[in-house]
């Protein structure tokens, strides 16, 4: 095609083809008297007799059809005959509709219909094609293809679709790059489980998935692409829950020659564009907390600030006692429940069970009640004077009507379970608004974690973080803490986003490797590409990779990131809908040089 005719096919076409003249969700009273055709999917009918109504859906939208049977009882009764998702084309007159429908675009008009062409038949679905559907999630990942007719759905991927181009745009405007890399790689023992490809060419030796496009992403710094960015596929093949899938999707991005406050800067900068085009809202400054604060104050790395319910710290007040639970506790600690000192013994019985449950595993909670009167009133009355339970409450900023819930036990886990039991509660106050949004970044984490399983440091991050300049002489001292430039972007309790300054140099990045237990041999086998590109002028550079699919259900208002994503895997990792994982046939399986096991 030349360029003339292409530039005028385009702007002429739009959405309009020899189907259709006009989409299901365009037309108003500005086109009465039209003669129009279109094509689409039957939302639902209704015979009224002597009158037919079809509303004719697209994703764009519903028009109502009308069929009069006393000017052409014939084409009535062709219309009689199409049922749900039948896909028709018809041609008619637009009208105005005697009883308007506020709730949609087209409500003001109706299509007087001329001619009816069923394009194809079709089976009554399995559920209804409805915003509010019948069909449970198994049975619409089945039929997704008819899921995604729905119009949340629908709304999610548009939603999706223009997140993806302002991204796009904004990262173009700073002068990114985007450049793809590889999709069969080498697996690496770090991280999540690799999914892995064997190679047919090459007997006995396998490819993996990317679990990131990290190694590729810096190997573009050290080629002087000094602004990268991809939004990419990746796998990791891990246990499933809401916010995860076998297969996800990253904005990936690299710089070179920055710093840590420059990378906050301008993927905050990428934040806040998102928020004003896509939900058009003007946002504050995000404000920045530790890693250690994090854990103090919230018992998580990811904190959802909506809402305030920080933790206090009580072990002093509540040791030395006579309480034999408090007394052998490494941390005591709580959170004020503002306005619930009413909560009756039924409900705190429930907060208990909560917190028994295996996926938190605390033993048991401690209440304490101010009640409106005054008066304090606690679950160990019996150890507690008034007086000690005065000091609580002044711990906990109290004032009458507020309800102080208590844990113990060693610190790191019982922070993990007041932090649980905190969003329990913070869910049924209401607090967690979807439609409130509350950004942050945390910074300073750990370089390192010590793994008891594997008796060994692991990266917090991966084996590329650089350690902060200053504690990089505790390495060999105190591992334990020396902190990362590393740094995650959480919003509503969810991390978003997370990334770090990258090591540069060879020594550096040969050390880490030593402290994470590999052998020098085991470094150069694994890494050895790296390290030896570093040596030919590696760049100091950094970057940070978004979760594509957490950031859309995010804006979405969803729990779920299932919902944003096409075909998506269900909880066992599998594609029901075209039933995979499977088997593959025996003569595939000597090609690839893989034995069966009978």
């Amino acid at each position: 095609m030349d360029s003339y005719f292409l530039k005028n096919y385009f702007c002429s076409s739009n959405k309009t083809f020899m189907h259709r003249t006009n989409t299901c969700g365009e037309l108003t009273l500005a086109d009465l008297g039209k003669e129009v055709i279109l094509a689409g999917w039957v939302q639902k009918s209704r015979d009224l007799g002597g009158m037919t109504f079809i509303d004719v859906r697209d994703r764009y939208g519903i028009t109502q059809l009308v069929f009069n049977e006393e000017e052409n009882p014939t084409l009535c009764a062709k219309a009689r005959e199409v049922s749900r998702e039948y896909v028709i084309k018809v041609t008619g007159t637009v009208v105005e509709r005697s009883n308007k429908n506020p709730k949609i675009a087209t409500g003001d008009i109706e299509l007087k219909v001329s001619n009816l062409e069923i394009l194809n038949p079709a089976k009554l679905p399995p559920f209804l094609i409805e915003d509010e559907t019948d069909g449970g999630d198994d049975l619409r990942l089945k039929y997704r293809y008819l899921d995604l007719r729905r119009a949340p759905l629908r709304n999610n991927l548009i939603l999706r679709h223009k997140m993806a181009q302002e991204i796009r745009k904004y990262l173009d405007l700073q002068d990114f790059l985007e450049v793809e890399t590889p999709v069969l790689i080498k697996s690496t023992p770090e991280g999540a489980r690799d999914f892995v490809v064997p190679s047919r060419m090459n007997p006995g030796e396998f490819y993996a998935l990317p679990q990131s496009p990290q190694t590729f992403k810096q190997l573009l710094m050290v080629s002087g692409f000094d602004r990268y960015f991809q939004i990419v596929k990746c796998f990791r093949d891990e246990d499933l829950r809401a916010d995860r899938q076998p297969e996800f999707t990253q904005i990936d991005c690299e710089m070179s020659f920055i710093e840590q406050e420059d990378i906050l800067n301008l993927f905050e900068g990428l934040t806040h564009h998102l928020f004003k085009t896509v939900k058009g809202l003007d946002m504050a400054p995000f404000p920045r907390m530790t890693y250690f604060d994090a854990m103090r104050l919230y018992g998580s790395d990811k904190p959802d600030t909506r809402f305030d319910m920080q933790f206090v710290e009580l072990t002093d007040l509540a040791k030395g006692k006579g309480f034999p639970v408090f007394d052998s506790a490494e941390l005591v600690v709580g959170i004020n429940a503002k306005g619930c000192s009413h909560y009756t013994r039924k409900q705190l019985d429930e907060l208990t069970d909560f917190i028994k449950r295996p996926q938190v595993g605390a033993t048991g909670m401690v209440y304490c009640r101010f009640n409106t009167d005054g008066t304090l009133k606690s679950s160990v009355d019996k150890f507690y004077s008034e007086e000690d339970l005065k000091a609580w409450s002044a711990s906990f900023n109290g004032e009458p009507g507020d309800l102080f819930l208590i844990l113990s036990g060693k610190s790191e886990k019982v922070r993990k379970q007041l932090s649980e039991l905190r969003l329990e509660v913070a869910s049924r106050l209401g607090f967690r608004d979807k439609t409130k949004f509350s950004p942050l970044w945390v910074v300073d984490f750990p370089l390192l974690e010590w793994d008891e399983e594997s008796d060994r440091f692991h990266a917090m991050h991966h084996p590329f973080t650089s350690p902060k300049p200053e504690d990089i002489a505790m390495l060999d001292t105190n591992p334990k803490e020396v902190r990362a430039n590393a740094y995650d972007l959480v919003i509503n309790g969810t991390e978003i986003g997370g990334g770090s300054i990258r090591i540069h140099d060879r020594t550096l990045q040969e050390l880490m490797f030593k402290h994470l237990g590999f052998t020098p041999e085991e470094a150069q086998k694994q890494f050895g590409f790296l390290m030896d590109a570093f040596e030919y002028g590696a760049p100091p550079h950094g970057g940070i990779a978004f979760g594509f699919d957490r950031l859309v259900s995010i804006f979405s208002g969803l729990d779920s990131i299932r919902d944003v994503i096409a075909f998506p895997k269900n909880n066992s990792g599998r594609d029901v809908m075209i039933d995979s994982p499977s088997t593959i046939a025996e003569v595939q399986m000597k090609e690839l040089c893989i034995k069966t096991t009978v």
